[in-house]
Order: C-alpha cells, then sequence, then structure tokens
C-alpha cells in the first residue's frame, strides 16, 4: 500500500523522531503532521505514526518505542524505522552515531554520558547550533509539506543516510577485491599501509568506505596509513588511518611530488602515481624518533 501520510508529535522534538520522519519523508514524499494519532491512524498502513501512539506494528507502519519495558533493548522510533527498511543492522555497525542517539532518548543524557564514558557536561558541549535550529523548527511546525524548507532538509538528511547505508556495502565488497596492503620498513617497526588503485568505479569518492572496510577487517591495530586516489587530482592521497602519531606528512611538504601537505601533518597529497614514488614518500613520513 501506498503511504499517504507521516504522523508523529507535537510540541517539542528530539533527534529520533526528526531523522526517522526524515528517512519516511525521503522514502515517500509525503506529508507530516504533529499531532495525537487517531484510532483510525493506528489502524491504516498508509499512514506512518512516529514515536507516537504506543504501538509498534511494522505491518501497520507504527513505530512508536514509549511502550517498551524498562529492561527491553534501547531502541527509539529511528531504530524501528531502520528496521522496517533494513538497514537497522548496518547502521549499527557503520553509524556510529546511532548508539548514542538511542541513549539519548531512551535512558536520557546522564546515563548516556555514563556510557560514552564522558562528563555530562561533555555530552552537553556536543549540542551543535544545526541541531538545535532543526529540532526547534520541526518541533514548531504543525504540519509539514514539500515546500516547506525544514521538509526539504529532512529529506536531504533522510536521502544521505539511505544512499550511505546502501553504497556502503556494495563499496566494502569492492575494497575487499581491491585493496592492497604494503609493509614500510623503517627503523623499527614496519608501517602498514593499505593502497586502493585508481579506478572509474571510485571515481566520485575514492576513499569512500575505507575506514569502515578497515573495522570490519578488524585492522584497527595493524593499519597505520591509507593511500587513495585523490578526487581533487590526478595523483594520490596519503593520511594517517586513526591519526598514527608515528606519520608526519609535514615531513615531505618539500618534495617535488608532494602538492600539498597538512602542517599538522595528518595528510598529503601528491602528485605521483608511481608505487615505488608512493612507498618512498610514506617512509620519508615516518617520525624517526616515535615510540
Amino acid at each position: 500500500m501506498t503511504i499517504q501520510l507521516i504522523v508523529t508529535h507535537a510540541g517539542g522534538a528530539h533527534k529520533d523522531d526528526f531523522l526517522a520522519c526524515s528517512l519516511l519523508a525521503y522514502m515517500h514524499g509525503v506529508p507530516i503532521q504533529r499531532r495525537d494519532p487517531t484510532e483510525e491512524d493506528l489502524a491504516n498502513p498508509a499512514v506512518c505514526v512516529v514515536d507516537v501512539g504506543g504501538v509498534h506494528d511494522p505491518q501497520l507502519k507504527n513505530f512508536d518505542h514509549h511502550q517498551f519495558s524498562r529492561d527491553a533493548p534501547p531502541l527509539c522510533a529511528l531504530s524501528l524505522v531502520l528496521q522496517d527498511l533494513g538497514l537497522y543492522e548496518d547502521a549499527l555497525s557503520f553509524c556510529s552515531w546511532l548508539r548514542p542517539a538511542e541513549w539519548l532518548d531512551t535512558l536520557g543524557p546522564n546515563e548516556t554520558a555514563k556510557l560514552m564514558e564522558i562528563s555530562r557536561a561533555a555530552l552537553g558541549a556536543l549540542n551543535s547550533p544545526l541541531d538545535m535550529t532543526l529540532l526547534s523548527r520541526f518541533g514548531s511546525q504543525r504540519e509539514l509539506h514539500a515546500d516547506s524548507p525544514v521538509y526539504q532538509v529532512m529529506c536531504m538528511v533522510g536521502e544521505d543516510i539511505v544512499n550511505y547505508l546502501r553504497t556502503l556495502r556494495e563499496r566494502l565488497n569492492y575494497l575487499k577485491a581491491n585493496v592492497q596492503y604494503w609493509t614500510i620498513e623503517t627503523d623499527g617497526e614496519p608501517i602498514r599501509a593499505l593502497f586502493l588503485q585508481q579506478s572509474e568505479a571510485i571515481a566520485k569518492d575514492p576513499s569512500f568506505g575505507i575506514h569502515a572496510f578497515i573495522e570490519t577487517e578488524g585492522m584497527e591495530d595493524e593499519i597505520h596509513a591509507m593511500v587513495y586516489p585523490d578526487r581533487r587530482g590526478d595523483g594520490y592521497g596519503l593520511s594517517r588511518y586513526n591519526d598514527c602519531q608515528r606519520l608526519d606528512f609535514s615531513q615531505i611538504e618539500s618534495n617535488e611530488h608532494v602538492r600539498f601537505a597538512h602542517k599538522r601533518g595528518f595528510v598529503a597529497k601528491v602528485s605521483t602515481k608511481d608505487r615505488v614514488r608512493l612507498k618512498e614518500l610514506l617512509q620519508l613520513a615516518v617520525v624517526r624518533d616515535a615510540g
């Protein structure tokens, strides 16, 4: 059945209902009404009822979590919508912001700060003016349509989340088949680098998925550097993985093959495509007195 309407609660908006409605707005392009749902809404599978109504029934497109018990897993309305779209497991794996969003909505800020191992004050400091403005403007509306700027931004957010999760799995498969691992000898422990060759298949966003790939392969403690096609030029980017302090690319800024090296040493852009030369540049970037 074609979705005709999204209903969510009135009043203050939170990240979980904003993002859940953003996903649904992008997927279906239908109006959002901020009000209490009727019994007819809850019984109508053409109406998505989000974060209100006391019912979780994906077949009827009801996505509320407030009726769950205190010891239930910390699922929020966003979690339930992601589950319905078949994207939840990948979102948990590859969207580091999802679990804190679930905790914040279901457990509150104090417990979330404990689980994140930060102070309550630090959690508050992470609030962005973007968050505050979008949630405030969303919460102040009674109905949103396609001509609303807030609705249009919501669709952009939903589109980016869906596209990221749907294309990431394809990119991970590509990386598994195409990356190479280099060992760069040093005076001490070798440097391990991941190398990705230039290809039309990844020309639009060459570095997309590399961090997620390293994590899924369980190589977080093995990789120190990444070498990947530069999307802004006809060469390669060299960067530290996980900000590895054993490499400082500012050390190679005067090299003839280097177009740009950040003063803080975490990235460089080079013109050469020669793999021997790329390995030499990595070697030159090694901090000799690093522990």
